[in-house]
């Protein structure tokens, strides 16, 4: 059983890793295979496609994910500290990341989501229940910050949620094609203030 579980956890980790950092079209099930040093054979076993691995891949990162997010905007803590959080935490993952592979390589939901959402339905869901998930978040925290009067009782939660993730992924997507991360370090935080009205 524990050799099971090894073998499929080392090729979603590996095809994490290199779709991540390249793309999903640019890696191969043999690259895969070779890298985490598992057999064809084997991957087969376990995945009856290079796209439904894909797709376990987003799981595994969204289950690893939610952990930070149930913490970071718990609502024991002030609304905004919720947002300035999330920031913090995207910024360090993405140093993490860029001083690992040798760049920045953004959001692994749209750099793997974006080539495959409209090709697979069952990734298609995957990438649909992380925006549901995100947004919700923020939901609750603009939902606590209208009630602290700290942004207008009109706000429309549900399409600031929606906003707040572009603008996130946008931000994400540019430092991928510039290959740098310090607009998020400069001025990423404020302009989500500006953008949730709380500036």
């Amino acid at each position: 059983m524990g050799r099971t579980s090894d073998t499929r956890e080392k090729l979603i980790d590996t095809a994490t890793e290199l779709m991540w950092r390249d793309s999903y079209n640019a890696v191969s099930v043999d690259d895969i295979c070779k890298k985490a040093g598992v057999k064809k054979g084997s991957f087969y076993h376990y995945f009856p496609s290079k796209i439904a691995l894909a797709n376990a891949s987003m799981q595994t990162c969204t289950a690893d994910m939610k952990g930070h997010y149930d913490d970071m905007f718990s609502p024991t803590r002030p609304p905004l500290a919720r947002f300035d959080l999330m920031i913090d935490f995207v910024i360090d993952h993405q140093k993490e990341i860029a001083e690992k592979y040798g760049h920045v390589c953004g959001c692994p939901f749209v750099t793997i989501g974006s080539e495959l959402a409209a090709q697979d339905d069952a990734m298609a869901q995957t990438i649909g229940s992380i925006l549901d998930m995100k947004t919700a978040y923020y939901k609750s925290a603009l939902k606590d910050l209208i009630d602290l009067k700290l942004i207008p009782a009109t706000t429309n939660v549900d399409e600031k949620a929606q906003e707040i993730f572009s603008f996130i992924v946008g931000q994400l997507t540019i430092a991928r094609i510039r290959d740098d991360i310090s607009y998020l370090e400069n001025h990423m935080k404020q302009s989500l203030r500006s953008l949730i009205g709380a500036a």
